[in-house]
């Protein structure tokens, strides 16, 4: 399985949801916001570590790729 591929959606959506709680976390002040780093890094390396153990969220296999 190729796990540095996730899905497309799920590569936007990561990227919107990181810059969402970094900038929530500038306006508030609060400092655990500053965590959206990780599905930021994540949306933009088209890497999900929690991929790996979860095995959902990765691309269908073509049957001609091996």
């Amino acid at each position: 399985m190729d796990f540095n591929k996730i899905r497309k959606f799920c590569r936007v959506f990561r990227i919107f949801f990181g810059t969402a709680l970094i900038i929530a976390g500038i306006v508030t002040g609060i400092y655990w916001f500053y965590l959206g780093i990780i599905p930021l890094i994540a949306g933009i390396a088209n890497f999900c570590p929690l991929c790996i153990i979860s095995k959902k969220c990765d691309l269908p296999q073509d049957s001609e790729q091996k």
